[in-house]
Order: C-alpha cells, then structure tokens, then sequence
C-alpha cells in the first residue's frame, strides 16, 4: 500500500468516518493533499484500465487542468426550466454536511463537481444522447488539479453510516495506488483512423435554412441558429486522453472538456467562455463573429481587419455583448464593458471578442449567470423563445449537450463554465461532430454549409482527417 502524507490521511478519515457514525447520516468526506508532478494523461489511461468515468477540464487563458476519475457523488435535475436551481440546490446541500480537509483553498481543489447541461430540455432526447442526462455533474472519486505550476490530488468518498474505517481506507489506497502508478498503461500502438465520413443531411440541412430565412421575412425573428452533424467511423476504438491531449497542444486558446458517460465521451475545444467566477468576480465574454485564417501574415492581418469593420458582424455581435450585459444587472454590480471588440485568433479561426466584468451580488452564485445567459443569441438566435421554437421543430439533429453549459465549480466558491462548441460525441469506433451558425433573413445556404465545414476543422483534425 502507497504512503502519502498517510499519517494525516488516516487520521483525518478516521475522523469522518466517527462523525458519521455519531451522526448517523451518510456525507462526502474530501481530503486534498500537494502531490509532486504527475502526468495528468496518464492518470486518465489508469483509470480507463480500472474502468472508472473521466473527467478532463483545461482552461484556454491560464494554466489550469482537471483530471477525474470515478463518480463519488452525482448531481441531476429533472428536466424542466428549474434544472439550474435543483442543481445547485443539491450541490449546496452536500456542502452543508461534507467533510472537507482541504488547507489550500485553491481553485479546483476540494470538493469539485464537474459537468453540464442539455442545451434545450424540452427537445425530445434520441438515442444518440442516451447516455447523457439532460443535466449530470459529478465529484470525482480522484481529481488531479494542476494550477500556477503546483500539482493537487483530492480525494472524495461518499461514505454510509456504518461502513468501516478499514474497508473504506484500504479500497481508497489499493485505488489511488492503482491511478498513480507511474508505469505506462497498456496502448494500442496503431494509429486511430477514420474509415468513412457521413454527412448527415446536407441538403434538408440547407432547406433548413431557406425555411428559416422564409420566418424571418415574415416575423420578428432576427436570427436562428441552426447546426448540423457529420459522422465518423474508425478503425479502432478511440484513445480519449490521446484526443484530449492533442487537443490541449493543438488549440492553445480554448477550453477543453472531456466528460464520460459509460463507453460514450463528449469531448472538444471550445473557444467560447460563458461565465467565470472566483469569489464575488465574474467574467463572461462575448464571442460573436466568425472569419478564416490566412495563408500569410499580410492575408491574415487582411481578414482581421474585413473581420472587424464588417458591420453584419459587428452588429451580431454588439447585440450579444448587451444580453450578456443585461443579464448582469439582474445578478451582478460595477458591470464594465469595453467600447469595442478585439479580434481573437485560434488555430484556424478568428473571432470578435469582447470581456465583461462584474461583481457578484451576495444572493446569487454561478448557477444564476448560467441561467440567465443560456442560450445566447451566438448559440440560439433572437428573439431567444422564438429562435428555439424554430430549432426544436425544424433542426435535424439532437444537440444534447452540443452548444451548452460545460465547466466546473469547487467548495471554494470559483467555478467557469464554456459553451461546448467545437465539439465530438465519440463513442467507441464512431463519433458525431457538431458545427453550426447564425442564420439570418439574407443567408444564402451554401455560405453558411461552407461556413460549418470551417468551423469543423479543429475537431476533424484531431481525429485524423485531412
């Protein structure tokens, strides 16, 4: 049996697990200790082998990573309009009676749930989500932290009231010693292919948006957002920190997520943060607007500026900065807005950018932001109830969690959450990739499939198409 720190570990478990006793109520016992460096890939590929659920999380403008292995608690709501309160509601109620021996309070350590949304509760869930609850967090059994260069391991047990200490220590150090071994795991040494590429429906998708463009002539609605899918077929079944992991070197400036639900994982690099708190500072961003890469630096800097004077753009994407920062006056002060956007640029993509900060009122937490921001018009379309009503009666795909709420949130009171853009449902030997855009009354429906097969690249590339 490994030795970390174990005099400590004993002692404060042993603790917990005599309070539950005397209690006689069932609580979360969470331990975080400092570990040296480990390779948090690694430890994903041991918990593969032990069969336990990951979770991934690297944040796009900062070094800071998650890995979890294992579900010691999960959170879920029903499906309805309240799913945000529920959550949190039972989230905050595990705080109240958990057991937390953490003496660094830093961020993603403790207690850290991992998880996300459906993007649209009310549309009928297919087969293809079926393994993906409309809402699903989890507390990893073992979560690797790794924030301003130090590395952190908690560990979270659920444990009854009448479990004994001696088998609840000795299955929490056979498993750790299991997750961290630093010997290499089994690898399947041959190199993940794509047999075949489908595209779902590119033709009803493209009268989808005549459709689309034909309400808008006729209504209010300013703009839908409507997305497609695209199907891919292996050789093998994938390698899910091998993806993660090229995903991470590959789109430096976006937020990785890999979340899994048995053989199935929702994975991806999005560009778009939705909301970030620690401590009573919150930041969202508006990301709205979209052009390609140059081939030279004189195109690119071409683009950029085409990019940013474009007033289709610039419009779009001033009317999403002012609902982020509506939304904040309901739950936050001392909002500040820049003038003006700045490009972004990524990999393969560029984009108009605006932050906005704020602080949080005293009533409210990260779950109110998420509730009041989602969808956005990016991601949605305007006016919001009119856009979804389009897209859950005409849209050809099932969006699960594509294009909603994905992060974290600690007992610390710090948590970010990205829209899951850019992303892939893989499962197995196959996998669904997601990409859409805002249509509106003068799209032209073969601009806007070009514009999806751009916006694809990023996740195409990882899994081995050119």
């Amino acid at each position: 049996m490994i030795e970390v720190k174990e005099k400590q570990f004993t002692v404060e478990l042993e603790a917990a697990i005599q309070s539950i006793h005397t209690d006689q109520k069932d609580k979360l016992f969470s331990y975080t200790e400092k570990i040296n460096q480990v390779n948090l890939y690694r430890f994903l590929e041991k918990a593969g082998v032990l069969k336990l659920p990951r979770t991934f999380w690297s944040s796009a403008d900062e070094v800071f990573q998650l890995a979890g292995a294992g579900h010691a608690f999960e959170l879920t709501a029903e499906v309805s309009k309240y799913r945000y309160d529920q959550v949190e509601q039972k989230w905050n109620a595990l705080l109240d009676d958990a057991v937390i021996y953490n003496p660094y309070h830093t961020s993603g350590t403790g207690v850290v749930a991992l998880g996300g949304f459906s993007f649209d509760p009310l549309k009928p869930q297919t087969k293809l989500w079926g393994k993906f609850p409309e809402s699903h967090f989890s507390i990893p059994s073992y979560i690797l932290t790794y924030t301003d260069g130090n590395y952190y391991l908690t560990i979270n047990r659920f444990i009854r009231a009448g479990e004994s200490y001696s088998s609840v220590l000795e299955e929490l150090q056979n498993n750790r010693q299991a997750l961290m071994d630093n010997t290499d795991s089994p690898h399947n040494a041959s190199v993940l292919r794509v047999q075949s590429k489908q595209e779902i429906a590119p033709d009803l998708w493209k009268e989808t948006i005549k459709k689309a463009t034909d309400v808008m002539k006729k209504t209010a609605v300013d703009k839908i957002v409507l997305a497609r899918e695209v199907r891919l077929h292996f050789n093998q079944s994938a390698n899910i920190p091998d993806i993660l992991q090229r995903l991470v070197c590959t789109q430096p400036n976006s937020y990785v997520f890999g979340y899994e639900m048995g053989e199935d994982c929702f994975l991806g690099a999005t560009p778009e943060r939705l909301v970030k708190v620690k401590d009573d500072e919150v930041l969202s961003t508006c990301l709205a607007g979209t052009a390609p890469r140059g081939e030279t630096i004189e195109e690119d800097e071409q683009i950029a500026n085409n990019l940013f004077q474009d007033p289709k753009n610039r419009e779009e994407h001033d009317y999403v900065v002012q609902m982020i920062r509506s939304t904040m006056e309901a739950y936050c002060t001392d909002i500040v807005v820049p003038d003006e956007p700045v490009v972004h640029q990524y990999k393969t993509l560029q984009h108009l950018y605006t932050p906005v900060r704020a602080k949080l009122k005293e009533d409210h937490r990260i779950f109110s932001i998420i509730s009041g921001l989602h969808p956005t018009p990016a991601l949605g379309g305007t006016p919001r109830q009119d856009a979804l009503a389009f897209i859950r009666d005409n849209e050809l795909l099932d969006r699960g969690w594509y294009g909603a709420p994905i992060g974290w949130m600690d007992s610390n009171n710090h948590g970010e959450f990205a829209v899951a853009l850019r992303s892939a449902l893989v499962q197995q030997n196959e996998a669904s990739l997601f990409a859409g855009c805002g249509i509106v009354e003068d799209s032209v429906p073969e601009s806007e499939y070009e514009e999806t097969k751009i916006k694809l690249m990023p996740m195409l590339s990882v899994l081995g198409v050119d």
